[in-house]
């Protein structure tokens, strides 16, 4: 069964508005962490110690800390009391932003680093929650809300983290988000209700399972792939076009690649909508149009050969609106499946789709190099196809089963 039946405190199902905004707000708040030392890194590398060549850790051990999270950390929530995890999981990130924030050389700063990623998959442990909490007939509407807070904090911690600096210092970005999460903790300790899983199996046995998850569950490998493709292009895209947008032809700023980036922003407000296409069950049709929506988006890029900036304005646009709605849209497909489980599918669909979007942003730059804009167009159409032959699959009707 899909409510919340396994737990030793009965939850009652339904999310206030509140609540909601509560959840959103967190997870924006603490998904941001991931993306704070982007935009400064050139400034953390020479105050911490960093070689030139090696201030690119400041970021990908933040992301190599999420990613292991999402694997290591998120399934503890079939296990373990949520509400009690989400808390010292947000502890845990609180003292990880203060070590970052004080640190004196860089082996005390990529420590750092790598726990606040390892510790920031508290998200996708508070999404699950929400989860439980919601009836079936609002679960993708709910999910969709609690994701648009995410997607909004990925979008602000870039500018939020240069204005910052430039105020304060970067030491004072990771102090002040450490203060954010302690305050989180203890709103969070105070509203959530208890919810203790009946399963109690050992921590080995758990993350054993994941992978018989993984091949017993077809709705959970079509989901992930489908985003894993979407976000590949994602991130091909948002690598590729600052390069183009910086260059002779664009001619944009910082300020002005800034300001382009809030096309991001359009993605964060179609979650909520995309939850309730899912609670309608129309997935399938949304499915369809989220991939076309980011197929078109790279037919602009190569229609206008990267000289324009409103058109790439606009593939911008089309390609958050269609990864935000396929995710969204994956996630209500993999909750519906059960209470039981649900931590360790959200850790697995995160973890591959993060995989996809690795791949993406590794070979960005290598492309843009080599064939120029028309290849990271081409690039990047060939993602979305690949979700769209395997979502051609989902079309064919099944035979039924005969009788021997």
């Amino acid at each position: 069964m899909d409510t919340e039946s396994a737990t030793s405190k009965p939850v009652q199902l339904g999310m206030s508005r509140g609540l909601t905004f509560l959840m959103a707000l967190a997870c924006g708040a603490v998904a941001a962490n991931i993306y704070y030392a982007q935009p400064v890194a050139g400034l953390i590398g020479p105050d911490v110690g960093l070689d030139p060549s090696a201030y690119s850790l400041v970021v990908t051990l933040t992301q190599i800390g999420y990613g292991v999270g999402l694997v290591v950390l998120v399934p503890l929530g079939d296990i373990f009391e949520n509400r009690r995890l989400i808390v010292v999981t947000l502890v845990a990130c609180t003292a990880a932003l203060l070590g970052g924030s004080v640190a004196s050389n860089a082996g005390l700063f990529l420590a750092a680093s790598l726990v606040i990623g390892l510790s920031s998959v508290v998200v996708q442990m508070l999404v699950p929650f929400a989860a439980h909490l919601a009836p079936d007939e609002s679960r993708g509407q709910v999910v969709g809300n609690v994701m648009s807070g995410l997607l909004m904090g990925i979008l602000l911690a870039r500018p939020v983290s240069s204005m910052t600096t430039d105020l304060l210092g970067w030491r004072a970005v990771f102090a002040l988000s450490a203060g954010l999460m302690l305050v989180l903790a203890v709103v969070l300790r105070s509203v959530l209700p208890e919810r203790r899983p009946s399963t109690s199996v050992h921590y080995l046995v758990l993350l054993r399972s994941m992978g018989q998850l993984l091949v017993r569950t077809p709705i959970l490998r079509r989901r992930a792939f489908y985003h894993a493709m979407l976000f590949g292009a994602f991130s091909l895209f948002w690598t590729a076009v600052p390069l183009i947008l910086a260059s002779p032809v664009c001619g944009l700023s910082q300020a002005g690649i800034a300001v382009f980036s809030l096309a991001a922003v359009l993605g964060a407000f179609v979650a909520p909508f995309a939850g309730r296409i899912a609670d309608r069950g129309l997935t399938k049709p949304a499915t369809a149009f989220a991939i076309l929506a980011v197929v078109a988006s790279f037919l602009l890029v190569f229609a206008s050969g990267g000289h324009v900036v409103a058109t790439l304005f606009v593939a911008a646009l089309l390609i958050d609106v269609g990864v935000s709605c396929n995710l969204v849209l994956g996630q209500r497909a993999i909750f519906s499946l059960g209470a039981e489980i649900r931590s360790r599918l959200n850790g697995l669909y995160m973890a591959i789709f993060f995989c996809g979007g690795a791949v993406g942003s590794a070979v960005a730059s290598s492309v843009h190099a080599t064939y120029g804009w028309a290849g990271i167009a081409w690039c990047g159409i060939a993602f979305p196809l690949l979700a769209a032959l395997y979502y051609l699959t989902e079309l064919v009707p099944r035979r039924p089963a005969t009788a021997g």
